[in-house]
């Protein structure tokens, strides 16, 4: 196989992706940029230790470099297209500010290496980190969800894989056990490694994302939320919509064998986060299936609102509500301002069609908290 891809050059890059692998395939072979274009390698290498040195210069090279970053970029822009519409791209900027800012404070060694970003024309929902911080949003994520918390949300998970390294990880681990099998028989050159690296990204587009990646990527993305002004229920929210988009129920097993996934179960995911919510607000507030409870009790059953269904729009008071009680609000007596419910200064809901009224709802909020 290693010998196949020698012959062929194939360039191309996986991501990290929320829910669903991508895969980007080259253009034309005349126009691709593979890491031997980047790095000049002309040496053969003939051994398996030579190998393992060559693979993790290119990866290095794409990971750590700004030309190699670049090549990464434009490959991207290449593959996808880029989008220009203005509005878009001005919450692209936005979000990214806020998440840099929220990372910065955790781990500041993202200013080491700024993302390099832009709004791809996939219609799909997804975004996608790759070596070097090069991160791509489809389009299809902005037209798909209902909120930018939500786009936060689906962002915050990819700078995720971006900050700790997880596509270089897993790929070096991949094609080192493509080059072990190939070593002995065929002479293994540096462009064969350069095209391989690639290939094999394509070919193994779950590989840096195992379920233990995706989790991690998952958590530290919740801990980015925690430090904006995002609602942190969109954590719980984009899966929801990611559920109902796609299927989030565990796949039954002849699809698990034959197109194993990388991602926990979605459904598990949400989960996790609403976990994660009832605990940040002192253990005091859930929700389920569209149903918010405070202290055991049923606040409210969330209308579907918004292009939100019940159950997505519910994780957002939630999140507000677990806000409420970790900064102590909890302690004011529940307001109507302009049609919403407050706790002190932070808002709850603003009913919508199919809601019950605000002062019903701050009424029995101020029975049960």
């Amino acid at each position: 196989m290693f010998n196949k891809l020698s012959k062929k050059i194939t360039a191309g890059v996986t991501a990290a992706a929320l829910g669903v692998s991508l895969v980007f395939a080259a253009p034309a072979p005349a126009e691709a940029i593979s890491v031997g274009d980047v790095v000049g390698i002309g040496a053969t290498v003939y051994s398996a230790s030579q190998a393992y040195n060559e693979i993790n210069k290119q990866v290095k090279t794409f990971n750590e470099t700004e030309e190699g970053r670049t090549a990464l970029y434009q490959k991207f822009q290449e593959e996808y297209g880029v989008n220009t519409d203005y509005e878009i791209n001005e919450r692209m900027d936005r979000i990214m500010t806020n998440l840099t800012s929220a990372v910065g404070q955790i781990d500041p060694s993202i200013y080491d290496k700024p993302y390099k970003y832009f709004v791809s024309n996939d219609e799909t929902l997804n975004a996608a980190c790759s070596y070097g911080h090069v991160m791509m949003v489809n389009v299809g994520t902005f037209n798909l969800l209902a909120t930018d918390d939500e786009i936060a949300a689906v962002v915050g998970h990819e700078m995720g894989h971006g900050q700790k390294d997880h596509l270089a990880k897993g790929n070096k681990k991949t094609l080192n056990k493509m080059v072990v099998a190939q070593i002995g028989s065929d002479a293994v050159g540096g462009n064969a490694i350069s095209n391989a690296l690639i290939a094999v990204t394509v070919n193994n587009s779950i590989e840096h994302g195992n379920k233990k990646q995706e989790t991690e990527a998952d958590n530290l993305g919740w801990e980015y939320m925690l430090h904006t002004d995002y609602n942190i229920g969109a954590t719980a929210a984009v899966m929801q919509r990611l559920s109902e988009l796609y299927g989030g129920a565990k796949r039954n097993k002849m699809e698990a064998i034959l197109k194993p996934s990388n991602h926990p179960n979605t459904d598990a995911r949400r989960d996790n986060y609403v976990k994660k919510l009832y605990e940040y607000s002192g253990k005091h507030a859930t929700a389920k299936n569209g149903v918010v409870t405070i202290n055991g009790k049923t606040f409210t059953t969330v209308a579907a609102a918004n292009s939100m269904s019940s159950a997505e729009r519910s994780y957002f008071v939630l999140g507000n509500l677990a806000k409420a009680y970790h900064n102590g609000k909890n302690a004011a007596t529940a307001t109507v301002y302009n049609g919403t419910v407050y706790l002190d200064d932070q808002a709850i809901i603003t009913p919508a069609d199919g809601d019950e009224d605000a002062y019903t709802l701050a009424e029995r909020l101020n029975s049960i908290k």
